[in-house]
């Protein structure tokens, strides 16, 4: 679950993820769905791709909470995102969202 929410966070598809660590997107998938367990050195390999300490991966282990909603959507909005490959739409995007968050 953390990786997936790290890897939308950063606007990274499944398929590219896969392609970074080399692996399948099949793999990368079973590892985001808890399907197949990451191995320490893969862990590692995920967390360096993404750009995260491995601890990273551990936060809240053992214990089970609902994300907020507002996290829910913020994930929403950057997998949305992500999709986007219009580097101009990405633009006008990124200058909206600055002059939204000032205005709040």
């Amino acid at each position: 679950m953390r990786i997936r929410e790290r890897r939308l966070m950063l606007g990274i598809t499944q398929a590219q993820l896969a392609k970074m660590i080399g692996v399948t997107f099949q793999q990368a998938q079973k590892y985001e769905c808890g399907i197949t367990r990451v191995s320490a050195g893969r862990l590692f390999e995920i967390a360096r791709e993404l750009e995260s300490p491995i601890a990273y991966f551990f936060e809240g282990f053992g214990t089970v909470r609902q994300p907020l909603p507002q996290e829910s959507m913020l994930l929403d909005i950057a997998y949305l995102v992500g999709e986007i490959k219009s580097k101009k739409l990405l633009r006008a995007i990124r200058r909206l969202t600055r002059v939204l968050a000032v205005r709040d």
